[in-house]
């Protein structure tokens, strides 16, 4: 007797994307938001959280401290692993805007490549990058963690901006320059992406 192996038994039985949205009477989808570090992505992240969370809407922030924290705790800055980082993100991203949920990464991403690999997984129609353009001289002023310093005393490798190159996306669906804008203009634009 020959038996079909399905490896994905059950996707046919689970609920559609359609019938969690309409739960949640909102439509998922993933805000990418790059940048150097201190470019101000997380802050702008937190301020957008907000504002759904006041019109009823939910939303969950992706960022490299509560990532690097938890699943992707056992990888480094190489290549390699910055690879897998992102390709890791874009893939629970994925199931986030497949449940209706407005989610906001907040990653470096520092290459064009890394970039179009997260938009291939999580699919065209619902990503959109935001750059965070802000001049790396204005991100080493805020340095919250000090790692700018380090990085230019050669106590971190490879790190985007100072030791390792970052490109700046082609065409993102928004640009943003926090040393230009006041939070409130930061946050209002990227909700006006969202609606």
């Amino acid at each position: 007797m020959a038996y079909s192996l399905t490896i994905y038994p059950i996707f046919d039985r689970m609920l559609s994307r359609e019938d969690k949205e309409s739960l949640l009477g909102q439509k998922g989808i993933m805000i990418w938001m790059t940048g150097l570090s201190g470019s101000g992505k997380s802050t702008i992240a937190i301020g957008v959280e907000r504002e759904l969370h006041k019109k009823g809407i939910l939303c969950r922030i992706l960022d490299g401290d509560n990532i690097r924290a938890g699943i992707n705790s056992n990888l480094g800055f190489s290549e390699e692993d910055r690879r897998e980082n992102i390709r890791r993100i874009a893939e629970i991203g994925k199931l986030f805007v497949d449940t209706g949920i407005v989610t906001i990464a907040c990653f470096v991403s520092p290459t064009n490549e890394l970039r179009q690999m997260a938009r291939d997984i999580i699919g065209d129609k619902d990503f959109r990058e935001v750059y965070i353009a802000t001049p790396l001289d204005e991100c080493e002023r805020r340095d919250v963690k000090g790692l700018y310093a380090r990085a230019r005393r050669g106590e971190v490798k490879d790190f985007t901006g100072i030791s390792a190159p970052f490109e700046a996306p082609t065409n993102p669906d928004l640009c943003l320059d926090t040393s230009q804008m006041t939070l409130k203009e930061e946050v209002e634009a990227v909700l006006d992406l969202i609606q």
